[in-house]
C-alpha cells in the first residue's frame, strides 16, 4: 500500500518535476504550520471543556 505522501514526494517528480516542486513547497509550508495548528486545536478543546463544565 502506497500513502499520499509517499506518491506527492517520490513518484510525482519522476512523472511531472514541475509540479513536484509547487507540491514540495506547500508540504514544507504545512510541516512548519502544522505545530501551530495542533496548538490551536488543543486551546479550542479545553475552551469547549471548560464552557461545557459551567453549564
Amino acid at each position: 500500500m502506497t500513502t499520499i505522501h509517499k506518491d506527492l514526494t517520490e513518484r510525482l517528480p519522476q512523472v511531472h518535476p514541475q509540479l513536484a516542486s509547487e507540491v514540495r513547497k506547500v508540504l514544507d509550508v504545512n510541516k512548519l504550520e502544522r505545530h501551530i495548528r495542533g496548538g490551536l486545536a488543543t486551546k479550542d478543546k479545553y475552551l469547549r471543556e471548560k464552557k461545557a463544565s459551567k453549564m
